[in-house]
């Protein structure tokens, strides 16, 4: 199989998990049949290992100039090495554009713990174009902090000018804005998004019990989602006029596959402090409140712990993988199924169920029509 070219904007814990991840899942660790951490291990007869950074971009001095598969260890990442000694890539960080992908308030922190921009000329949207283009990249992942509503948008308009395909991990709401769907569908190239949900995470775990609840005719009356992680994102995340399309990414999420709407003082779902020595380590507090049969009261409480990025990158593997599916089938706009599967805030909700088959049509579907051809 030929080679997924994708870029990457922000060289964060998420790109560190996800570039690991590329060098980790070879044919050699996989020969007893086993694949620990993968929904998939081909996807249209791709492998994570087919897939190749062409391009990087970030703002931070520690990364920019670098090779890529150097800045993935670079401070302030702090996620969890299971696939150290890469080798060059040959592919360098670029500078790229600020707007506000960075919080006045991270400042206030040591280097080691935020973000330092790089003292060189900001990227343009001509030079990252440019640097799409003479890549040869397909696809372009958005890994801007939680937040970064302009540097989002920004990004979007570069994949859209330098046709590319766009996957959106965070929460900005671009692939459930019909506005931005539609620029998308116009030039013919796949979306993917918003607000990547985790392999196994707070989020995905809220939603199941959720629709458990539903499903076995409990009335959730009220539930909290209470997250901590000592992380750029949980500290980004301190500043609080930053949340709000957070905040409603996951809630929606929830109240997506209750029985009946919860009310807004019934449902908080959503980050709660920032815990330097949790590094990438995110501790979920779940409670869950119902009603059984004859209206007797009964209440969950889940204790969930887990590796914040590694999560990230075992669904964004796929996602990339069925980007580019769509790309070889020419198939542009908002891919739904992949979008409900793998997302927080898809432009279509759906059960975890539902689109779960969906997705597994989308595979099959797109296959078998490229072996028929």
């Amino acid at each position: 199989m030929s080679k997924i070219k994708i870029a990457i904007a922000g060289i964060g814990n998420c790109a560190s998990s996800l570039i690991q991840g590329i060098y980790y899942y070879t044919p050699e660790r996989v020969s007893d049949g086993k694949v620990p951490g993968l929904m998939h291990w081909e996807v249209g007869g791709f492998r994570p290992c087919d897939i190749e950074v062409v391009a990087a971009f970030d703002v931070d001095k520690r990364k920019v100039g670098q090779d890529v598969n150097d800045a993935i260890f670079a401070k302030p990442n702090c996620t969890t090495v299971f696939c150290g000694d890469l080798p060059k890539s040959g592919t360098t960080v670029k500078m790229g554009k600020i707007l506000d992908g960075v919080s006045e308030h991270m400042a206030n922190y040591d280097e080691d713990r935020t973000f330092v921009i790089a003292d060189v000329p900001e990227g343009t949207k001509e030079s990252i174009v440019q640097e799409l283009k003479d890549s040869g990249a397909e696809i372009l992942l958005n890994y801007m902090p939680v937040g970064s509503e302009e540097a989002a948008k920004f990004y979007a308009e570069c994949a859209l000018e330098a046709g590319v395909g766009f996957i959106n991990n965070m929460p900005v709401f671009i692939a459930s804005n019909p506005e931005w769907a539609e620029k998308f569908k116009a030039k013919n190239l796949p979306i993917i998004g918003d607000d990547i949900k985790a392999q196994l995470g707070a989020t995905i775990t809220h939603r199941t019990l959720t629709d458990l609840f539903a499903k076995r005719g409990v009335i959730l009356e009220r539930t909290y989602q209470l997250n901590t992680g000592g992380n750029t994102d949980f500290l980004n995340m301190k500043n609080q006029s930053r949340l709000a399309s957070k905040k409603e990414s996951k809630t929606e999420a929830v109240q997506a596959v209750a029985g009946a709407r919860l009310a807004d003082e019934n449902i908080h779902v959503g980050p709660s402090d920032y815990i330097p020595w949790q590094n990438d380590n995110k501790v979920c507090f779940l409670r869950m409140e119902g009603d059984l049969f004859g209206g007797v009261p009964m209440n969950l409480e889940l204790r969930l712990s887990v590796e914040d990025s590694p999560n990230s990158a075992g669904v964004a593997i796929d996602m990339i993988r069925c980007c580019k599916l769509a790309l070889d089938r020419g198939e542009g706009g908002i891919l739904e199924a992949p979008s409900a599967y793998f997302c927080k805030h898809p432009p279509v909700q759906y059960t975890d169920d539902q689109a779960y088959e969906m997705t597994e049509k989308f595979i099959a579907d797109r296959v078998m029509a490229s072996a028929a051809e």
